[in-house]
């Protein structure tokens, strides 16, 4: 097996000399047998057995290859990658759930980790009981779990349901619980997989607020989840996975751009085959009907069609344009120019109040703004068929750069997304009307200068 290659940018992640590894892999591998027809399965088994062979190489998934790094101490370190990239395995190497079928894991210290939700939990025992099992199971004496319930039914705000059933508790009330008990062990290493992807704001808050709690403390924190504006804030690392395959390790910024650039060049070549294949599937018809294209698609608007990264569709993004005052449409803007994001979309069906949204970050990765349609107060309150969906800013104040916009289309709640194109269209902008050249946005303001002493207050 070969060791794949991993990028690594230049810019190096400063650690204490005297720091140890908390986690390392060493070309750790992972191989599952996919499992068919049971008659089917049975008669490889008995030809694989008759080979000499345990498994078929064709009936094996590679949930990771060659996979090596080394986390120390105190470092928060993000795990990114589509679903089905090795994230998940990787956890559960590190915590024993699995064990690799080549290469080496090592774990020093006490891990907590939150992995599949309810994990660890018996459906019929009440949320007291199951404190105690956990607790057991995170090697924890039934005294010390005692001493910690109380703490841990406060932080959970279950009180009034903590001796009911597990089984009749919500998938927020099952986070809480497990979170509340996660971080009561006092763990060395603590481990989350999109465990804060369910449950109401305000909790999600205080277990962020807890998370980088522990972070100030010196504590060892993985943390996977898709939110990449939180995997950037808080994780001093990022590795980003693809198939099985390490590809990137190192800065937070850049191993997220990384990620978001292959997305976005798998996303063109996808478009540029659908197109491909639209304009065969056109032609096709066209020869049978005998025409040359009179009653053919339109390719107007059709070209530039992003492919979203995420949503159920119902409302789709078809195109985005950055527009000057003027109308024209334009990549290199100056600063205090008007700019204009007109946003082209098909709802497939009726679709009753969604809110538009839009978000610019600085190619460094910081996020500028967020303005939506729910925010600002201008409800739409039905889309069917096309139409289009313009922001104006009249005075654009940011500074010398380069810069990607987000667009997207969510439900009124903004939890469900029907269509996000997350930092795929980017613009740039130059000085030329102002004289300031430092920092990310331009604020008017006015320079006074008095000779001689002045009264305070005046």
């Amino acid at each position: 097996m070969s060791n794949p290659q991993i990028y690594r940018p230049s810019t190096s992640i400063s650690t204490p000399a005297s720091s140890l590894p908390v986690i390392e892999f060493d070309r750790v591998s992972k191989r599952f047998a996919l499992q068919h027809d049971g008659r089917v399965a049975i008669h490889k088994r008995v030809a694989n057995l008759l080979r000499g062979r345990q498994h078929l190489d064709d009936d094996s998934f590679w949930a990771l290859r060659d996979v090596s790094f080394t986390m120390r101490r105190g470092e928060t370190i993000g795990l990114i990658g589509h679903n089905g990239s090795g994230k998940s395995t990787t956890l559960k190497l590190i915590t024993r759930i699995l064990e690799p079928t080549s290469g080496r894991v090592a774990v020093h210290g006490r891990v907590s980790a939150l992995l599949e939700l309810g994990s660890g939990f018996h459906p019929d025992l009440t949320g007291r009981e199951n404190i105690y099992l956990n607790g057991s199971l995170l090697g924890q004496s039934h005294a010390d779990m005692r001493r910690k319930i109380a703490g841990i039914i406060d932080f959970s705000e279950l009180g009034d349901f903590i001796d009911t059933p597990v089984k009749h508790y919500s998938s927020g009330m099952y986070m809480r619980l497990a979170f509340a008990i996660a971080i009561s062990v006092d763990p060395d290493i603590l481990i989350t997989d999109e465990i804060l992807a369910v449950g109401d704001d305000a909790f999600q808050r205080k277990c962020i607020d807890q998370i980088y709690r522990f972070k100030r403390q010196g504590r060892t924190i993985l943390f996977v989840s898709h939110a990449l504006g939180l995997v950037q804030n808080l994780c001093d690392r990022a590795l980003w996975f693809d198939h099985g395959v390490l590809r990137c390790d190192g800065d937070t910024v850049q191993s997220i751009d990384t990620y978001l650039c292959d997305i976005n060049e798998r996303d063109r070549k996808r478009i540029e085959e659908e197109r491909r294949r639209e304009l065969e599937e056109r032609d096709a018809r066209d020869a049978a009907e005998g025409a040359s294209g009179g009653e053919g698609a339109d390719d107007e608007g059709e070209t530039e069609r992003p492919t979203p990264n995420g949503g159920s569709r119902e409302v789709e993004i078809v195109r985005v344009e950055l527009l000057d005052r003027a109308g024209k449409e334009r990549e290199v803007f100056d600063t205090g120019e008007t700019l204009t994001v007109r946003v082209h979309y098909r709802a497939h069906e009726q679709v009753d109040y969604p809110v538009f949204g839009l978000a610019i970050h600085h190619r460094s990765g910081i996020h500028i703004n967020g303005p939506n349609t729910r925010f600002a107060n201008y409800p739409i309150d039905v889309v069917e068929g096309e139409g289009t969906v313009e922001y104006t800013i009249e005075s654009l104040p940011l500074l010398e750069g380069e810069y990607l916009l987000t667009a997207a289309v969510y439900d009124y709640t903004m939890s469900h997304p029907y269509d996000h194109h997350e930092r795929k269209y980017p613009f740039r902008v130059q000085v030329a009307t102002v004289r300031e050249r430092y920092g990310l946005l331009y604020i008017p303001g006015r320079w006074e200068w008095n000779h001689g002493a002045t009264t305070p207050g005046e």
